[in-house]
C-alpha cells in the first residue's frame, strides 16, 4: 500500500496530515554530523551512496516522518553538464568556470556523475518500509542557472538577472540545457525508486513577472510535462520560493501537482487562490520551529486549520536550520499528528 504522503500528493484529503520537512537528513541530526566527521566533506557524503543513502534514513529512523527526501544537493546537474563543483566550508559551494566568463559550448558534460545518486536512491528504496514515500529532487532551472552564471550563490542574482536581459537567446540556452538534463536526472531517480520529486526553484523571488513566466513557469512546465509522459502517476511538486503573488499562475501553467507554500504566503490567501483541490505543501516557519514554544503549536494549528479542506501535506515554508532543536521538531510532529481537522 503507498504512504499517506504519496495518496496526498494525488489529490486525497488525508487526516492526519502526513508530514515531512525540507532539510530533514542535514546539521541539526546529532547522527549526521557524526557521519560527517567521520567521512569528510559535503560533497565527499552524497557521492558516498551507503552514507548518502543512511543520511537520508536517519530522520526515518528517529521521527517516522512520512517522506524520505533524498541526501543530494540541487548543484549535482551542473556538475554533471561539466561545472566543477566544491563546497567551501563557512563559504558555501563554488561552480566553475562560472557561464559568466565561460560559455556553455566550453563545457565537456559527465553524465557518470549523476549516477551515483541513482545508487543512492535505490539504495534508500529497498531499506523504506511501503508507508514511508521517497522523494527525489532536483532544481529548477532558474536557480540552477544563477549558480552556474554567477559561480556561486548571491543576495539577488545581479549578474544572471543582467545576463537574462543582456543575451535573452544566450540566456535561454542555459535554461534549456539544464531543463534537459533535469528531466534526465530526475527520471533516473524514478527508475531507481523515486515515487515522487520535488522541484526546488529557491531564488524564484527575484524575478520580475514577465521574467517569471519566461525562466520559471516554462521551463518548470516543459520537466513536469517530460515526466508525467515518461512516469505517468509520479507526482511533482512544484517550490518557488518567494512567488509571492505570482504563484497562483505558477501552480495553474506548469503543470506539477502539488505546489509547495513558503513562509511569507498567508495560508489563508493561498486557501483562497490556488486552484481548487490542488494540494498544498508547507508552510511554517523554519525559525518558529527554532524558537519553539506556545506559538509554534498555535501556528502549526492554524496551518492544518486553514489547509483543511484541500490535500495538506504539513511542511516548513524552507528548510530546516541547523540549530533546532531536535524536542522542537517532535513538539511539532505531536501537534500535527494529533490534529483531526
Amino acid at each position: 500500500m503507498p504512504g499517506t504522503l504519496l495518496n496526498v500528493l494525488k489529490g486525497e484529503n488525508v487526516k492526519p496530515r502526513p508530514v515531512w520537512l525540507m532539510r530533514q537528513a542535514g546539521r541539526y541530526l546529532p547522527e549526521y554530523r557524526a557521519l560527517r566527521a567521520e567521512k569528510g566533506g559535503f560533497l565527499a557524503l552524497v557521492y558516498d551512496s551507503d552514507a548518502a543513502a543512511e543520511i537520508t534514513l536517519q530522520p526515518i529512523h528517529r521521527f517516522g516522518f512520512d517522506g524520505a527526501i533524498l541526501f543530494s544537493d540541487i548543484l549535482i546537474v551542473p556538475y554533471a553538464m561539466g561545472q566543477d563543483l566544491a563546497f567551501l566550508a563557512g563559504e558555501g559551494p563554488r561552480l566553475s568556470p562560472r557561464l559568466a566568463d565561460a560559455t556553455l559550448a566550453s563545457l565537456d558534460a559527465v553524465p557518470g556523475r549523476l549516477s551515483p545518486i541513482y545508487e543512492t536512491v535505490a539504495k534508500v528504496r529497498a531499506a523504506l518500509g511501503q508507508e514511508t514515500t521517497l522523494l527525489g529532487f532536483a532544481g529548477s532551472p532558474w536557480t540552477v542557472a544563477t549558480y552556474m552564471v554567477a559561480g556561486e550563490g548571491s543576495r539577488d542574482q545581479h549578474e544572471t538577472r543582467a545576463m537574462a536581459y543582456a543575451d535573452q537567446a544566450g540566456f535561454q540556452a542555459i535554461i534549456d540545457a539544464v531543463t534537459e538534463v533535469t528531466i534526465t536526472y530526475l527520471s533516473g531517480q524514478i527508475e531507481a525508486g523515486a515515487e515522487a520529486v520535488q522541484l526546488f526553484d529557491s531564488w524564484s523571488g527575484t524575478l520580475a513577472p514577465a521574467e517569471f513566466e519566461r525562466w520559471v513557469i516554462a521551463p518548470n512546465a516543459r520537466i513536469a510535462e517530460a515526466i508525467h509522459q515518461r512516469h505517468p502517476g509520479v507526482p511533482v511538486i512544484g517550490f518557488p520560493k518567494g512567488a509571492g503573488e505570482k504563484l497562483p499562475a505558477y501552480a495553474r501553467e506548469t503543470g506539477v501537482d502539488a505546489v509547495g507554500v513558503d513562509e511569507t504566503i498567508d495560508p489563508i490567501w493561498a486557501a483562497r487562490e490556488l486552484p481548487a483541490g490542488m494540494p498544498v505543501q508547507g508552510n511554517l516557519d523554519p525559525l518558529l520551529l527554532l524558537a519553539g514554544g506556545e506559538e509554534l503549536d498555535r501556528q502549526a494549528r492554524r496551518i492544518l486549520d486553514t489547509f483543511a479542506d484541500r490535500p495538506h501535506v504539513f511542511n516548513l515554508g524552507h528548510g530546516i536550520g541547523q540549530h533546532t532543536p531536535i524536542a522542537h521538531v517532535e513538539c511539532l510532529l505531536a501537534t500535527v499528528r494529533a490534529w483531526q481537522g
